[in-house]
């Protein structure tokens, strides 16, 4: 049995459509002398990515208008203002909205879910396991479900759907063009770069986004096309009204070393807060799927839980935009009064997540980091009102603290608490906060919120990083299909006239039934009759023969055949128990390898059955994951788009 053939490589082609990488038909192909000069010059893919990321911020300003618009329509507020700026409902009548938006949600999930039966990946696993590959088609219906939730009030951001709607287009521009993996993965970025660069009006914050988060490191390669989407995204986004100031002025105040201690210790808490509040979804996901409810009626429940804590305080609705400017513009609030609601924001935050309301953290992390600030400040002013940090200063360190345990990208929030203030100590002592805090949730939790929820999925990803390669580089890509195989019952005498010394190395052998029993090396067979080999032994004693004493041995004419009789391989069968399975990835094998201790392995369907399809050595193994890695190296370092000399 050999390997399936591989794919034929699609032919260059002008046809007005094409099968996009994820298998679904693209109704846009690129011309073949266009995709050439894109493919081959590096300024093609810059001149890519700054149409990426300006289309990206088309799609936010898009996104945001329409959210508007619902909040409008639904809750009778201005056009301009934002749902979580609200002091108390309209009417008690409203505190239903929510739950009627998760029972529309969780119904069309249902039948989307019947429709699709594929997963959707967000950028972060596309880049991550699938090369940079993305359906637009799914990146469309997340926008909506997106767009649902959070226009119905679900306290869920809209940052998900702005990456999720640009990378989406982003790939498939890409697909398009039919880049190559490692600028496939790069494009997905600026799609993100450009669209959180339009969200905030923040290039560099756009920018280190798609480093971070969204390619798992930071590339002088990807530098010119994460920065040319970042910016024209960040254009876009202004040209067309988004990026809001939420922060506003501060006051110039010095940082003082008292300053700059309380608020790395403000920045623990937030750490602390961050992790407490990604295990809070989880619980309440499980909460939510142990519970008999169906899947489709959960979003329901939430909204309807999300609609009774409204009745508290209406800033527990949408992201929290409006609610973060209000805390920024209002002075003097009530200990009380911040705690109820950091409480009860995480409350709702994680019964949306948890129900089924789609949408991210990204904007929630910086509110409930924004309400730690001022609590912080309250709490350090009745130890001693002299030491107590300015409350704008603890605010603007507490969101983007808490950001980072949730959401991850220490220098993405850096950078955002440096455009939105134009404060460069401020961005110094940030730096700090956000490292500590990167480095304190790493080694207590390990995961961002959103690598956190593909852990539970069951990916083992923790960034990013280009993992897939590995994946797709499997023991049936890599075995040899031509292996002899014999019968364990064949006599040893008989195995060394069917194979001569130097023919082959490794033979396998089955039993009479047809099952895997074990692998003959071919130099042991010749070695089993010289009279001091150990009967019943798999391996060699001793160790280290030569080569050219065995050839004397075969030539010579010393009957050793007479001397082995009715001796059977099976006694110099070795690795009886140890085999490879070819959907395992070149991780798996060298770890099989490693713990065999042996140069080759069978490998055989699967286990119960244990048919033999092929064998695998370790040098094989060892060079192909190195060639795959000097690759991987050559990507990331630009080195393939150097031109020859």
């Amino acid at each position: 049995m050999g390997l399936p053939p591989k794919a034929a490589s699609p032919a260059i082609s002008s046809s007005p459509a094409m099968a996009s990488m994820d298998g679904t038909p693209m109704r846009w192909s690129v011309p073949a002398y266009v995709r050439r000069i894109v493919r081959r010059y590096e300024l093609g893919l810059i001149c890519l990515g700054l149409l990426a990321g300006q289309i990206a911020g088309v799609l936010v300003a898009g996104i945001i208008s329409l959210a508007n618009w619902m909040h409008m329509f639904l809750y009778g507020i201005a056009f301009e203002s934002h749902l979580s700026s609200l002091t108390r409902l309209g009417h008690p009548w409203q505190a239903l909205i929510p739950g009627v938006g998760g029972l529309l949600l969780g119904i069309s999930g249902h039948f989307l879910q019947k429709w699709r039966r594929e997963r959707p990946v967000d950028p972060i696993e596309a880049n991550a396991l699938c090369g940079g590959r993305m359906s637009l088609r799914d990146s469309v219906l997340i926008t909506g479900q997106t767009l649902l939730s959070n226009g119905t009030g679900g306290s869920v951001g809209l940052e998900a759907s702005y990456t999720q709607f640009g990378s989406g287009f982003a790939s498939w521009l890409g697909q398009a063009f039919r880049l190559r993996r490692s600028d496939l993965r790069t494009l997905v970025g600026c799609g993100s770069a450009g669209a959180i660069a339009a969200a905030f009006g923040a290039p560099l914050t756009g920018a280190f986004y798609a480093f971070e988060l969204i390619l798992g490191s930071y590339t002088p390669f990807g530098l010119a096309p994460i920065g040319a989407a970042a910016v024209g995204g960040a254009l876009a986004g202004r040209a067309l009204g988004t990026g809001g100031d939420f922060v506003g002025k501060g006051p110039d105040i010095a940082l003082s070393h008292g300053d700059m201690a309380l608020l790395l210790v403000l920045g623990l808490a937030c750490g602390l807060f961050g992790i407490v509040v990604m295990r809070a979804v989880t619980a309440m996901e499980t909460i939510f799927r142990r519970s008999r409810v169906p899947a489709a009626m959960r979003p329901a429940i939430g909204g309807c839980v999300l609609g009774a804590l409204a009745l508290i305080t209406p800033h527990v609705l949408a992201s929290g935009h409006g609610a973060l400017a209000t805390l920024f513009a209002e002075s003097d609030v009530t200990l009380t009064f911040l705690i109820g609601v950091l409480l009860l924001k995480a409350i709702a935050s994680a019964v949306s997540i948890g129900s089924g309301f789609r949408g991210g953290l990204f904007f929630a992390s910086l509110y409930l980091g924004g309400l730690l600030g001022r609590i912080f400040v309250v709490l350090v002013g009745w130890i001693d009102p002299a030491l107590a940090p300015d409350a704008w200063i603890a605010t603007v360190v507490g969101m983007a603290a808490t950001a980072v345990a949730i959401v991850g990208g220490p220098m993405t929030m850096t950078f955002l608490a440096l455009e939105a203030t134009s404060d460069l100590p401020l961005a110094i002592e940030m730096l700090a906060v956000a490292t500590i805090v990167s480095v304190m949730v790493r080694r207590m939790f390990g995961y961002s919120f959103a690598t956190w929820r593909l852990h539970l999925r069951g990916e083992s990803i923790r960034s990013a990083q280009d993992v897939g390669w590995m994946r797709d580089l499997t023991v049936g890509k890599l075995m040899y299909t031509d292996v002899p195989v014999v019968c364990s019952d064949l006599s040893i005498a008989a195995f060394r006239e069917k194979f001569p010394l130097g023919s082959l190395q490794w033979v396998l052998a089955a039993d009479p039934q047809g099952h895997y029993a074990g692998i003959i090396s071919v130099t042991e067979a010749y070695l089993a009759a010289l009279p001091d080999y150990p009967a019943g032994k798999g391996t060699v004693q001793g160790e280290v023969v030569k080569e050219k004493s065995l050839q004397e041995e075969a030539v010579s004419g010393r009957e050793a055949m007479p001397a082995l009789g009715e001796a059977r391989v099976s006694r110099i069968l070795r690795q009886k128990e140890s085999m490879l399975l070819p959907d395992m990835n070149v991780k798996m094998a060298a770890y099989v390898f490693e713990r065999s201790e042996c140069e080759a392995l069978a490998v055989v369907a699967d286990e119960q059955d244990r048919h033999i399809i092929g064998l695998l050595t370790e040098s094989r193994v060892l060079r192909r994951y190195t060639e795959e890695l000097d690759k991987v190296r050559r990507d990331l370092s630009g080195e393939n788009w150097l031109p020859e000399k």
